[in-house]
């Protein structure tokens, strides 16, 4: 296959090797074709610890104020924390300086319209029509703005979970152990764990992005949360990813319990509460429909994506909703997948239910995920997917984002990530061994493809 570009634009924002493709130049453009696009007004800033991040934040700064914004820096927090100040200040819009989970050498910027919600669909579109045009707003020197410093930033929004959630009952006081993979949510975790009335045992809570770990908690990258959770004795354990947004837990036994179900727990403590519709994304377990059936709800299916997600969310009225990542979506806080919502509803179902985080786990409905990817130039995507669309136009298939195909002994998704220039194949069956065997079924059939179609 050819080289795999370190630049990834798209819909979804931009994302880049700093250094490499990543640039301030590039930076600086992007943010004035989003100046531009909102028509120069507030916006909110926000990033997280990435040793890049200053330097993003920087030629941000520049881009936006160049067009005439006004700009409300809330410093270094979690994606959903920016969200939150956007509607919180009514703004514009916002843009969160983070590459999520992609490793350190990556940076990336997210673009959050006036509804707090990531631009997506038409709206992404109508910004990379002004970025490739440039012919970005120029203010002139009389109409140049500042830059405000929001100062407790991160004590809105975790009043804002406090408001919606409330603390854990009076005299049961869980001890937690948090990795926050020293990220943006090194500072805010630890302290709602507090609020809460939880008791706090913090590893990798030093925020100055070093990456302790890969930034993805997934199970391979909890070892040092697993073993400090055997050690200290604690109850339960939340991994965050360097944005934290996303949240995997880690039962009492030292265990990671895999992050399709901390969305699983979370929905379950909110539908025992208030019953109603839930929406998740494709690429999330079969179990979700089996979750809400325990309530009398129905779950609704969207293209993997925050945005599609929220946007399916607003769309039935969802009570809960979220990905199978560990991104946790309560529309009673924000709509935005966030780790700090998913740690108090978990925590809140934990204490309620007098049972261990093994237990919970285990009264799920049973699933077998296997999660994968490999690098993948975007160009030969369209014919891949096309090509396995007509290998399995016998079975049951949704191409609403990729090629979803339902097999008697399970099913697949095979889709190219929006953020990353990968392939992502995600099987889902009765055991671990079939649906480690599907995925590998599936790649080694994704590079014969390749290698049968001519190049473009």
């Amino acid at each position: 296959m050819p080289a795999i570009p370190t630049l990834k634009i798209s819909i979804s924002g931009v994302r880049g090797v700093v250094g490499d493709s990543l640039t301030p130049g590039l930076l600086t453009r992007f943010s004035q074709a989003f100046g531009t696009y909102i028509g120069s007004g507030r916006v909110v800033v926000g990033r997280d610890t990435r040793t890049s991040g200053e330097m993003v934040r920087q030629a941000v700064v520049a881009g936006l104020l160049s067009t005439g914004c006004r700009i409300s820096d809330a410093g270094v927090c979690p994606t959903p924390t920016v969200q939150l100040l956007v509607r919180h200040f009514r703004a514009h819009g916002g843009i969160a300086i983070t590459a999520s989970h992609n490793p350190p050498e990556w940076n990336a910027l997210k673009f959050i319209g006036p509804d707090a919600l990531f631009l997506s669909g038409g709206r992404g579109r109508e910004l990379l029509d002004i970025y490739h045009q440039g012919d970005y707003t120029k203010a002139r020197s009389h109409r140049l703005r500042g830059v405000d410093t929001v100062p407790d930033a991160i004590d809105l929004h975790l009043d804002a979970v406090l408001a919606a959630v409330g603390p854990l009952p009076a005299g049961r006081r869980p001890k937690v152990v948090i990795d926050s993979c020293n990220g943006a949510g090194s500072i805010a975790g630890p302290r709602l764990l507090e609020r809460l009335g939880a008791e706090v045992v913090g590893i990798n809570v030093t925020p100055d992005g070093s990456f302790p770990r890969p930034a993805e908690p997934t199970a391979e990258n909890l070892h040092a949360l697993c073993d400090a959770v055997r050690r200290h004795g604690a109850d339960i354990g939340f991994a965050q990813d360097m944005d934290a947004d996303r949240l995997a837990v880690v039962s009492e036994e030292g265990t990671p319990i895999g992050e399709e179900r901390t969305l699983l727990l979370a929905i379950e403590h909110v539908l025992s509460r208030k019953p109603g519709p839930v929406v998740v994304n494709l690429s999330t377990t079969g179990a979700v429909e089996e979750v809400a059936a325990r309530y009398g709800c129905r779950a609704y299916r969207t293209a993997v994506g925050e945005a599609n997600v929220t946007a399916g969310m607003q769309r039935y009225h969802a009570v809960i909703g979220g990905e199978g990542n560990g991104g946790v979506i309560y529309p009673a806080i924000n709509f935005a997948r966030d780790s700090l919502v998913g740690m108090a509803l978990i925590l809140h179902r934990l204490v309620a239910s007098g049972s261990r985080v093994s237990a919970l786990a285990a009264a799920l409905p049973p699933l077998e995920m296997v999660k994968v990817q490999f690098p993948f130039p975007s160009q030969r995507l369209r014919d891949v997917l096309r090509r396995a669309a007509r290998e399995y136009q016998a079975y049951p298939q949704d191409l609403r984002d990729g090629v979803k195909v339902t097999l008697p002994e399970g099913w697949f998704l095979l889709r190219g990530s929006n953020t990353e220039p990968v392939m992502r194949v995600v099987t889902e069956a009765g055991d671990v061994e079939a649906a480690r065997a599907l995925a590998t079924r599936l790649r080694e059939q994704v590079e014969t493809w390749v290698a049968e179609s001519p190049r473009p």
